[in-house]
């Protein structure tokens, strides 16, 4: 099945809903369908009736401290951004997670989640499948510091500071099988503290893959910091993937499972427009989204504008993969 959905940057700005409507989830839902809305489309802030955040909000929002003692760790000098670093604040008060809301204002909806404990379980076709608890990540991992670029397929981009280790090393613990050609990744599923998993209408639990070739490259990222800290909530605290030569929503936030297999998988946005978001979905300047051109991207906060670069610059990384 196909489904079809308005996101969030297809709503006016200015319209105002109260917060019991927001609260109350059949009120919600049919206040959804009077405006037109399949599926909830862009809750924003000010539809919320939230008040404006102060930089120290925003600069606390969504933070955790748990493993905080660990940071920061060794930046690896190799990567480079090639541009101004973003600005902390900005990268906090701008986020996708669908799970919580579809305003850009994620901060403001994750207070209710804990990210701490946590689990990843690896499974699948693997010799040694295995779950990973924080402990381990950060004892059985060699974690470092890049500098990658970062671009939404909405045509905003950043560049920040990760902290993590390559997708690769985790692969090596559990020993995939020769007939392992694609790595699923899944987020957590908890209606309660995610309101928009409340919708049926989106396939949750949210869910990204990539090829097994891809999952071994050593510039994607299991991300579990920022910023020389934790990642915070809006970021997909605790462990999220970080591909940045892809569009962003294939970096899938607060993973709870990877499952290697031979079929490829059915990922979210895929699954609900496949004719605007591909499966692989590299950054390519050349092949305009449905609805806008890719061939500049801006900055947040500076909102500078620059050419987009396929692959997003990282085609020495990568390109060799998807040469015919």
């Amino acid at each position: 099945m196909n489904y079809f959905v308005r996101r969030p940057w297809d709503l006016p700005q200015n319209q105002i809903t109260d917060q019991s409507i927001y609260s109350n989830k059949t009120a919600r839902r049919e206040f959804l369908k009077s405006i037109g809305v399949i599926a909830g489309a862009g809750l924003s802030a000010s539809m919320l009736g939230c008040k404006k955040a102060t930089l120290e909000e925003i600069d606390a929002a969504g933070e955790v401290e748990e493993g905080k003692q660990n940071y920061p760790f060794p930046r690896n000098d190799k990567f480079e951004y090639g541009r101004a670093e973003s600005v902390r604040k900005d990268a906090a008060q701008y986020t996708n997670f669908y799970e919580f809301s579809t305003s850009k204002e994620v901060f403001r909806f994750v207070e209710d989640f804990e990210p701490t404990p946590w689990k990843v379980s690896v499974t699948g076709l693997c010799k040694n499948p295995k779950t990973f608890d924080l402990d381990d990540i950060y004892k059985e991992f060699t974690l470092e510091e890049r500098a990658y670029r970062h671009r939404c397929v909405e045509t905003w981009s950043m560049c920040v500071p990760w902290t993590g280790f390559p997708l690769s090393d985790l692969l090596a613990k559990v020993e995939p099988l020769a007939s392992a050609k694609y790595v699923r990744l899944v987020t957590f599923m908890d209606p309660k503290v995610a309101p928009m998993q409340q919708y049926d209408q989106y396939p949750w639990a949210y869910s990204e893959g990539v090829t097994i070739e891809e999952a071994m490259n050593p510039l994607m990222l299991l991300a579990t910091g920022i910023y020389g800290a934790p990642l915070p909530k809006q970021h997909g605290a605790p462990v999220r993937l970080v591909a940045p030569w892809k569009y962003g929503f294939k970096s899938i936030k607060s993973i709870v499972k990877i499952e290697l297999t031979d079929k490829q998988p059915a990922t979210f946005w895929n699954t609900l427009m496949p004719h605007e978001y591909g499966f692989e979905a590299n950054v390519d300047p050349e092949v305009p989204h449905p609805r806008w051109s890719q061939a500049t991207e801006w900055m947040l906060g500076s909102r500078e504008r620059f050419p987009t670069v396929k692959y997003n610059g990282y085609g020495d990384y990568v390109a060799s993969m998807y040469e015919s």
